[in-house]
């Protein structure tokens, strides 16, 4: 574990898969973690403890993203704990795929309020709060360019998240706070891999030139790159880590 470098990140979703990733990575780094969760206190705690066993400093944090109220408390949070917020990761997002035709309105809405008005709750709150010389870093998907079917409510809040995120690095002029999104490809999460033939991972790992599958780490990776002083000249754009698949 690196020494700690003074500077706090909220980590969303950080329970597992690309999140925790995420969150290891920026320990490794000297981050002090707030690591969110939704629901698996467990997996959150574990993550936690083992950023302690490498000498890191890690809390997890349970808030679900699409509430307000939460999202300040998960704040508050962090700056009694650690001091202030540097670095927010809004990785915290959920996948629902049907035709546009046969999306219920349950479906919809809890995609908009976890992928879009969760993003929304904690950059508005990171636009108040986080301490100058920050970084934001929103999660896209490169699903936005695909244009798959069954994709589109998802790839549709996925943009909207790509629209913002622009808005707000140019609304936060001055304070010296880069913002930018990750859009990762197909990448080999539980989650992704849940429910797929092994034919199906492997027409989906082939898609790419680089002819695999994305991991965490190598989102992981893109995060600390934009998270740390080389990604210092790069603000309001959105990264599509994936490949190459598009």
């Amino acid at each position: 574990m690196n020494d700690r470098n003074g500077k706090v990140a909220i980590v969303t979703g950080a329970s597992r898969g690309i999140g925790a990733a995420i969150a290891e990575r920026l320990a490794r780094d000297g981050f002090d973690i707030i690591a969110n969760y939704s629901g698996n206190a467990a997996l959150a705690e574990e993550l936690a403890g083992r950023i302690g066993n490498e000498g890191g400093r890690a809390l997890a944090v349970q808030a679900d993203v699409s509430d307000v109220q939460a999202v300040r408390t998960m704040f508050d949070t962090a700056e009694a704990e650690f001091g202030g917020v540097d670095l927010l990761v809004n990785n915290a997002g959920i996948m629902q795929l049907a035709n546009i035709a046969e999306t219920d309105d349950a479906a919809f809405d809890r995609l908009v309020a976890i992928n879009l008005k969760g993003t929304f709750n904690t950059l508005r709150e990171a636009a108040r709060r986080l301490r100058d010389g920050g970084r934001i870093i929103n999660f896209s998907s490169s699903v936005t360019g695909m244009l798959m079917p069954t994709y589109g409510v998802y790839a549709a809040t996925k943009a909207a998240v790509e629209t913002l995120t622009p808005i707000l690095a140019r609304e936060l002029r001055g304070r010296s706070i880069t913002v930018n999104a990750i859009a990762p490809g197909p990448t080999a999460t539980d989650l992704f891999l849940n429910g797929k033939t092994p034919e199906l991972v492997d027409r989906l790992a082939k898609l790419a030139p680089l002819e695999r599958l994305g991991t965490p780490e190598d989102i992981a990776a893109a995060v600390a790159f934009l998270a740390g002083p080389d990604g210092a000249w790069i603000n309001g754009q959105t990264l599509r880590a994936n490949g190459g698949i598009i």
